[in-house]
This record gives structure tokens, C-alpha cells and sequence, in this order.
């Protein structure tokens, strides 16, 4: 686990911070994004290697669709616990909950979301690249 405000550095740590309400969910996904950025491949492998706790049903699903779609990118295995029945969704889940954007939601989803019926915008998960000169 980080020390106390570093930036997550594993999609588990998303979850315990969610869950223990030291950082919301949304800023922890944010954040360990950030750091996503920086890591090696091996760094990779260790942030979506464990299994996340439980938090609620969403965000359960999300943070499985997270670890598929980083390690898809990345072109490393998924972890086993992604793939977990629990960590999918049974009825849609649209971002935003504006009914006008339902049909962008669905077309601009990645894969690993859109199979869990998690439906986010294209930009979601998008952050400043963080170069350093």
C-alpha cells in the first residue's frame, strides 16, 4: 500500500481507498492512471495482479474492465480475477446518466467495458501525457 497521499499504484489500492473512504473512487481511478503512465512491465504486472476488494457492484465491474482494457493496451494477460462472473454487470450501466448520450456511450467504449455493460466515453479514461524533458 502507498503512504499516505501518493497516487495509487494498484487497481487493489483503488479499491481500499474506495472502500476505507480515504479517496473517492472516481479520483483513485484518475490517479492510478497517472501513475499507469510511468510504470514498466513488470510495475504493470504487479498493479492489476491482485484482486481488488469488493466495493459495489459498478465499481466492482469497472475495476476488472480497467485491469483488461490497461493490460489489453499494454499487451499483457488479464488478470484471472477479471474475468470473475461477479465482475460483471447484469443490467447496463451508462456514465453520465444523460439519455442523450447513451448511443455515444455504447459505440465509444472499449471492449472490456462494453462486454461487462459498462458504458463510458471514449476519453474516459484519457490523461495528460506526462513528459518529461
Amino acid at each position: 500500500m502507498n503512504t499516505r497521499n501518493a497516487k495509487p499504484d494498484s487497481i487493489a489500492e483503488i479499491g481500499h481507498r474506495a472502500v476505507s473512504g480515504t479517496q473517492p473512487f472516481d479520483v483513485a481511478v484518475r490517479e492510478f492512471l497517472d501513475c499507469w503512465q510511468t510504470m514498466d512491465e513488470d510495475a504493470k504486472l504487479n498493479a492489476i495482479r491482485a484482486e481488488p476488494c469488493r466495493i459495489e457492484r459498478v465499481q466492482d465491474a469497472y475495476l476488472a474492465a480497467l485491469a483488461e482494457h490497461l493490460a489489453h493496451l499494454d499487451r499483457l494477460p488479464a488478470p484471472g480475477w477479471s474475468g470473475q462472473s461477479e465482475r460483471f454487470l447484469e443490467t447496463p450501466y451508462f456514465a453520465g446518466g444523460l439519455q442523450s448520450l447513451k448511443a455515444t456511450l455504447i459505440v465509444e467504449s472499449p471492449s472490456a467495458f462494453r462486454r461487462r455493460l459498462i458504458f463510458i466515453s471514449a476519453n474516459a479514461l484519457s490523461r495528460p501525457c506526462r513528459e518529461f524533458i
